[in-house]
């Protein structure tokens, strides 16, 4: 029984979240990034996949998994491109939360935020 009522609570928890992701066809947003890196690495992310901080990944609360994206910081106009693959970020105000490795191509290490404009790639 226990089993049961613990599959079912992954189950509405999966379909609650595949209910809220968008077309990311147009998609053009800005706001604030983040990164997460070493004590989340080798954990498994939303899609399954483990989380590998030097890969070129980040977390999205909406877009589905596998979307490119390109994401811009507005404070030095470098940019990188990245695959969603996570849910979040879990943190109220933040727009995406990227990789290290993602981070440091954008040049944002230090203050561990950034303004960013995140764009979805064309297929």
């Amino acid at each position: 029984m226990k089993r049961l009522l613990g599959l079912m609570t992954v189950f509405a928890w999966l379909t609650g979240c595949a209910s809220g992701v968008i077309d990311p066809n147009g998609y053009d947003e800005t706001g604030t990034a983040s990164y997460y890196g070493a004590r989340h690495h080798g954990k498994r992310t939303a899609s399954g996949e483990p989380f590998n901080q030097n890969g070129l990944t980040a977390a999205h609360r909406r877009l589905p998994f596998g979307t490119q994206v390109k994401v811009t910081n507005l404070n030095n106009d470098k940019s990188v491109v990245v695959r969603i693959n996570d849910r979040g970020p879990h943190t109220r105000g933040r727009l995406i939360d990227l990789s290290r490795k993602a981070a440091e191509q954008l040049g944002m290490i230090g203050s561990g935020t950034a303004r960013v404009r995140v764009q979805a790639m064309s297929n």
